[in-house]
């Protein structure tokens, strides 16, 4: 984007609040909506989204070695249902490149960093994956994001077992303790879990001491869609997302943080279309939340529209 087209952008968009700002995992947000993992995988355009409002991006998900994902196509719309289906694959340029970037363009953002195994690693060898992202990339981002939920790349979602994640955190935890600065670990989860996996998982954040939860990342379900049933079965695999996510999304955010007593910050993301659903991730429990589908259909006015939204709930809740 030409700087001082970016500069007016920010100008339009932003929308400046003190009420807005808040403190998450030890950092300080200036308003809780950011863009989810998978728009910028490459860490390249950081910038220019940040001058639509977002307070934080999310960059990934990051793999060490480069990975063209899954043959095209790979990505669906289903306009009648205000969603997409998926299936990249991870597709990314690996973690030498992504902080290439990084270093070389200086945020001017909260940057996340969404790491993950490559497609060609075997689960028994993934621990080494998410070590190598989290090391090559832990002095250019800001806060790490571990994907074990993404419903796109082979069996990777076996990896939310209890034992399985337990040693990949503990594993990434022991590397943070050794740094100046201790950086806050999230997990993304699938909403495709029962209560009993949900319960693990607190349990899991609760001993290791993760930082937070992101929730959800997207659905291999196919409930209740208005387009029709053979599209859908063309289309064929991947991960849904956007509106008929919303409601599984929002039960999830508000079991998990009943669960931990609040103990656990949650990034709510899924099926946010408008500023009411955003408000009512918000009330549901969500800390922060994200936007990816939302952002699609509605284009980049939804930012901005979600704060003003927020700046007068906040002021009805105080008044």
């Amino acid at each position: 984007m030409v700087p001082g087209l970016k500069k007016l952008t920010g100008v339009f968009f932003k929308v400046p609040s003190r009420s807005l700002e808040r403190t998450v995992f030890g950092i300080k947000f200036s308003n809780p909506v950011g863009l989810a993992a998978g728009f910028d995988k490459n860490a390249e355009i950081y910038n220019d989204f940040a001058s639509f409002g977002f307070s934080f991006i999310e960059i990934g998900t990051v793999t060490p070695v480069e990975q063209p994902g899954n043959p095209k196509p790979r990505s669906f719309r289903l306009p009648e249902d205000k969603a997409l289906i998926n299936r990249m694959g991870m597709n990314n340029k690996g973690v030498e490149k992504i902080v290439g970037n990084l270093r070389k363009n200086r945020p001017e953002v909260i940057i996340g960093g969404n790491i993950g195994k490559n497609t060609s690693t075997l689960n028994d060898n993934a621990i080494d994956d998410y070590k190598c992202c989290f090391e090559a990339l832990y002095d250019v981002v800001d806060y790490f994001v571990v994907n074990v939920s993404c419903p796109n790349i082979g069996d990777i979602r076996k990896l939310q077992d209890a034992d399985t994640l337990t040693g990949i955190i503990d594993s990434l935890k022991n590397i943070s303790a050794k740094k100046a600065i201790q950086k806050p670990i999230l997990f993304k989860i699938s909403p495709d879990l029962n209560y009993t996996q949900l319960d693990e998982l607190v349990d899991i954040a609760l001993k290791t001491g993760i930082s937070g939860f992101v929730a959800t990342n997207t659905t291999i379900r196919r409930d209740n869609l208005v387009t029709e049933k053979e599209k859908v079965e063309e289309i064929g695999r991947g991960g849904l997302s956007g509106l008929p996510l919303k409601d599984r999304s929002t039960e999830i955010i508000r079991y998990l943080v009943n669960k931990s007593d609040g103990k656990i910050p949650v990034i709510g993301v899924g099926g946010i279309m408008s500023p009411e659903d955003a408000i009512e991730k918000l009330k549901a429990g969500a800390s922060l939340i994200q936007i990816y589908t939302g952002f699609i259909y509605e284009g980049p006015a939804v930012v901005k529209k979600i704060n003003r939204a927020l700046v007068n709930h906040l002021k009805k809740s105080d008044g």
